[in-house]
């Protein structure tokens, strides 16, 4: 079975498994520099809370699961799997990502209020 040699679901194909993986190496390099444009600009219209963290870090969180996906999918090589192999991937992850971001939140502000009500001090 040869590779497919198309990315974003058959939007750009390419003529060699090279062509595929410096296709896919630009697209990664132009998501890290817009990750990276973005942490040194850090607009103003971003630094405003959306659902309880800043909107610039909701960026950085999307911009970060795409490239994830992007590695799992063309250099794991999931895209030759069979279908209920890559599902038993993804869908736990699809679980986990969102439970960990609640976790993190949640524990983020009981922090803050246990801090900021002066109980202990900011002391590190």
């Amino acid at each position: 079975m040869g590779h497919k040699l198309s990315i974003f679901r058959g939007l750009l194909t390419f003529k060699s498994n090279q062509q595929k993986i410096w296709g896919v190496l630009i697209f990664l390099s132009i998501v890290t520099a817009v990750e990276v444009a973005l942490g040194i600009l850090k607009p103003p219209f971003l630094l405003k809370p959306v659902l309880g963290m800043k909107g610039l870090n909701w960026i950085f969180i999307l911009l970060t699961i795409v490239k994830a996906y992007y590695i799992a999918w063309d250099f794991m090589h999931l895209r030759d799997e069979k279908r209920n192999l890559t599902f038993s991937i993804v869908l736990p992850l699809l679980v986990l990502i969102p439970f960990l971001i609640f976790i993190l939140l949640f524990e983020a502000d009981y922090i803050f209020g246990v801090m900021d009500s002066g109980f202990v001090s900011w002391n590190f």
